[in-house]
């Protein structure tokens, strides 16, 4: 008999040929068993992912689309990249996606080429408030290529101010809105923006990086049925691959592709196609809804539980994955708190908060997400334990021990990547 076929990567292989990356993964490996990872954009892909991304699709170049790329030999990736598109399609109700974007920056670049001219004028959410670097920041192409107007949310209930979108869309004139998010923890009205964007003939653009998992799901309302284009990672709450992806009207597809490629990108990353497709064959399962909605639980009761903690959550709680806590009762700022944290063994990240006194390296608040804890299978009630744990290390690092034991009892209960895997 011949040898065995190869398959994919084997980590014995890695180990005997290069032990300091071995050691690397290994380390990494551990870090995650062995803490809380409350990161609102990061989350535990597959073992069925990860087996995708570390394939031979790897080696393969196919600059451009399935059926017309330009190089030889793409008749086995076509068939990956048409699985995801198809997928996608259903589990969106979309007319058009791409699945090649390499991450949700470049996506949004693409948006941007596909429906813009360097100097248009674009409205979108403060990043301060809760947007994105792309959505108009000064040190990134959006805000150094367009006009953008930001929109923020009310100091009083530190939710988004639909009247004055309004009131800044027709002062203004723009040719695309922007609504979507980083570190806004409520619902978003699509229709309102919808709205808004016909009565000022713009585009609109529905950014949903954040929350593209919680629709896929159906424990939020979906940006498809409103927006002209919506961008998204498969990497948060849609527990995929590290990557991006465009979905649009079928009137902008060909725009939108010819964005993408070759505007904005080479040849695309198959073997992340291919890992995108069984994130969406993933998310198509029945079970993927009632984790959605786990997610959404989780994330508020953390919240409440904070909130019962005396650390004030913007705007009185969350619709969604995430959190954003307001510090300044408490009187440690957003830095300090993650280094207290990091130190017993929870990752978090400090964040502005609306209207926040501290610059964004200090700031005076934190923002915590459930889709790691969820998807290791913690519920509401291991939602107090972690709220209990992230207030007592914050006010007192002198308790770094304690936490750190009670963190590493949690996770033995809750393990991710079992070793029988």
């Amino acid at each position: 008999m011949g040898a065995e076929p190869y398959y994919g990567p084997d980590f014995g292989l890695l180990h005997r040929r290069d032990p300091e990356v071995a050691q690397v993964l290994l380390d990494e490996l551990d870090r995650l068993r062995g803490g809380l990872q409350l990161i609102a954009s990061e989350n535990f892909a597959s073992p069925a992912v990860l087996a995708a991304l570390g394939s031979t699709l790897n080696n393969k170049y196919a600059e451009g689309y399935p059926g017309r790329r330009y190089y030889a030999g793409c008749e086995v990736v076509d068939r990956a990249e048409r699985l995801a598109i198809d997928r996608a399609r259903r589990l969106f109700g979309a007319d058009h996606v791409n699945v090649q974007p390499y991450s949700g920056a470049s996506a949004n670049l693409a948006a941007y080429a596909a429906l813009l001219q360097p100097g248009d004028t674009v409205l979108a959410m403060e990043l301060s408030h809760g947007g994105h670097l792309t959505h108009g920041s000064k040190v990134n192409f959006s805000g150094r290529w367009f006009d953008v107007v930001a929109y923020g949310v009310r100091r009083d209930t530190e939710l988004i101010d639909y009247d004055e979108v309004r009131e800044l869309a027709l002062r203004h004139q723009p040719k695309m809105i922007i609504c979507g998010a980083t570190a806004y923890p409520r619902e978003i009205d699509f229709a309102a923006f919808r709205g808004i964007a016909d009565e000022v003939g713009a585009w609109l653009l529905a950014d949903v990086a954040h929350t593209i998992g919680l629709m896929a799901g159906g424990a939020l309302p979906s940006a498809v049925p409103y927006a002209d284009v919506v961008t998204f990672t498969t990497h948060k709450a849609l527990r995929g691959p590290r990557g991006g992806g465009i979905m649009c009207t079928r009137e902008l597809a060909a725009r939108i592709d010819r964005a993408v490629f070759p505007f904005v990108q080479g040849g695309p990353l198959m073997h992340a196609v291919a890992a995108k497709a069984v994130a969406f064959g993933e998310a198509l399962q029945p079970e993927f809804a009632d984790y959605a909605r786990q997610v959404v639980a989780n994330a508020q009761v953390l919240a409440d539980a904070l909130a019962a903690e005396g650390m004030r959550p913007v705007s009185g709680g969350t619709d969604s994955h995430l959190a954003l806590i307001d510090l300044r009762d408490v009187g440690v700022t957003g830095a300090v708190a993650e280094q207290r944290c990091a130190a017993a063994g929870i990752t978090l990240n400090r964040n502005t908060i609306p209207y926040d006194p501290e610059p964004p390296t200090v700031t005076s608040g934190i923002r915590v997400g459930t889709p790691c804890v969820t998807t290791q299978g913690m519920g509401t009630e291991q939602m107090k334990e972690v709220a209990s744990m992230v207030a007592q290390i914050i006010r007192n690092p002198d308790a770094v021990g304690e936490i750190r034991a009670r963190v590493t009892a949690l996770t033995e209960i809750h393990q991710i990547y079992p070793s029988e895997l």
